[in-house]
């Protein structure tokens, strides 16, 4: 049996998918590239067609002639090792597939701490490889974003740098979810509140010792400087921080740690000295994740959506690009009113 002309040996063409329809060159591109400005007959034509002769789009073709390279880069300036421990970053990347979901594009994961990995992954992005950026945890010294900004490229940021942040920009509201945490264990009659930051380069990490501070001075609370440890968000320099603080003040009734991490570090570090949770030191953590679920006692502790903010971030990212395509990013100010700040939960459990 004769087999059909254009299945063997070669890619089908676009022409011969409309002469064996019936239809234009065209009419076949608007059906592949879902136009709806096509009568159901004719696109059952071509769909006939396409599945007959085996017929496969050339995306690369077509992502060329439209500058575009159909896929975007998700970049996390820190370290491997911090990615996969902290689940943070597994939250951000599921809502990223999530916004990703109902579109064509790719997504690529890279880890860019060091220079040498920057000057890298810098020479990747100028060469057009991906349609936009998509910047997760940067520090206020990180030179990565303003890097991006100067490249052009559309890029967001997870978490800004600052209150000025250039770049369009997904956070949490960190001041309220600190705030939300010491509010709690103030009304439960504790006074010797404690902190463990993040590491204060991290704007989030600002703003949630800005909340501490603020609440304390609601609850009419005097700042003390002694029951204040700067941490790092692991475990580590949870348990760390705890230490220096149990031996700067040993009355101290309460604990909020500024990440679950922060807060298993500290757990540990308390039951080693022999402080009961609850009953001698109230415990409070920040991320509402797997982690908090499965202490025991369970961790009170401050959600953020992180799969919320991944997708937000992603779809203010489609945003941009559709932009940059239209040539109106330019007429737009960089940044202007392009800040979404999600709102806080605390999830209240045995900790405290």
């Amino acid at each position: 049996m004769k087999a059909h002309h254009g299945t063997h040996n070669r890619r089908p063409t676009l022409e011969e998918v409309a002469a064996r329809a019936g239809v234009g060159r065209g009419t076949v591109s608007r059906v592949i590239n879902g136009s709806p400005r096509v009568s159901e007959r004719t696109r059952a034509a071509v769909e006939e067609a396409v599945a007959e002769l085996g017929y496969v789009p050339n995306t690369a073709a077509r992502a060329l002639a439209a500058n575009r390279t159909d896929s975007i880069a998700v970049v996390v300036p820190e370290a491997e090792s911090r990615f996969f421990s902290e689940p943070y970053f597994s939250g951000m990347v599921g809502g990223v597939g999530v916004a990703l979901a109902e579109t064509n594009l790719q997504l690529l994961l890279t880890f860019a701490r060091g220079e040498r990995e920057q000057d890298r992954l810098a020479a990747y992005l100028a060469a057009h490889r991906v349609d936009g950026v998509l910047l997760v945890s940067a520090h206020a010294d990180d030179p990565l974003a303003d890097r991006l900004l100067q490249m052009d490229i559309p890029t967001v940021i997870s978490g800004p740098r600052s209150a000025d942040e250039p770049l369009p920009s997904v956070d949490t509201d960190n001041v309220a979810g600190a705030r939300s945490a010491v509010a709690h264990l103030t009304s439960r009659g504790r006074r010797s509140v404690a902190i463990i930051t993040g590491p204060l380069d991290v704007y989030g990490a600002e703003r949630r010792l800005a909340g501490y501070e603020t609440q304390l001075a609601a609850d009419g609370i005097p700042y003390d400087e002694h029951l204040v440890a700067y941490g790092d968000f692991t475990e580590e320099g949870g348990r760390r921080c705890m230490a220096e603080l149990l031996e700067r003040r040993p009355d101290l009734d309460a604990v909020f740690a500024c990440s679950d991490l922060m807060a298993s570090g500290a757990r540990q570090e308390l039951r080693r000295a022999g402080r009961r949770i609850p009953d001698d030191v109230a415990l409070v953590g920040f991320d509402d994740s797997v982690i908090a679920r499965h202490m025991e006692p369970g961790l009170t502790s401050v959600r953020q959506p992180t799969r919320d903010m991944g997708r937000a971030a992603t779809e203010l990212l489609l945003d941009e690009i559709a932009l940059a395509a239209e040539g109106k990013r330019s007429s737009v100010r960089r940044g202007a009113e392009r800040h979404v700040v999600l709102p806080t939960e605390l999830v209240i459990r045995a900790s405290s």
